[in-house]
């Protein structure tokens, strides 16, 4: 299988978090409706360029995967490494836009998305310094997600990007008994 970005990339002005966001959400909306899981899209950004380096959707890449997870593994093919190593190769200003916050317990055996991002830390390009989100994760498949409290603790900067609470809600919960939380 080969991991690519998407091949039509829109041009959004740099600091646009309302864009960027409604560009996710256009990604989240590719993702197959379940009741077992969020649709969310997350896409990856150098702040210091403006350039889109990566981006996911729930379910992307087979194996119950999350957006941030897709867009992370999809960034490492591209760059030719090994998950583990995404943090030698991201560049100094990278920041994350998901529709939903980082999940921090995954039923599956997944590593949860804010280990992931945790992970991005240890190489020589400090990680992903910030995280923008849509909305807080609903309690319905894992209960309390505490994701944004640890990526905070350990120095990320999570932002709301406030507006679109009710599009995300009710893309993400397409295919769950009420359609929306």
């Amino acid at each position: 299988m080969v991991l690519t970005i998407e091949s039509e990339l829109p041009s959004i002005a740099a600091n646009d978090h309302d864009s960027y966001m409604l560009f996710a959400l256009s990604l989240a909306e590719k993702s197959i409706p379940k009741s077992t899981n969020f649709r969310v899209g997350a896409v990856l950004v150098d702040e210091d360029t403006n350039q889109i380096l990566s981006t996911g959707y729930t379910l992307e890449i087979p194996g119950n995967t999350h957006a941030e997870q897709c867009c992370l593994d999809k960034y490492c093919a591209m760059k030719g490494v090994p998950v583990e190593d995404v943090g030698n190769v991201l560049p100094t200003n990278a920041v994350l836009y998901t529709t939903m916050e980082p999940c921090d317990r995954r039923a599956s055996s997944n590593v949860p998305c804010t280990e992931r991002i945790l992970q991005t830390q240890s190489g020589a390009s400090g990680g992903i310094k910030t995280v923008y989100l849509g909305v807080k994760e609903p309690e319905i498949f894992v209960g309390e997600n505490t994701g944004r409290r640890k990526l905070q603790a350990a120095g990320i900067v999570c932002i709301h990007v406030t507006g679109l609470e009710d599009e995300i809600l009710q893309v993400a919960t397409a295919g769950h008994k009420h359609g929306r939380v």
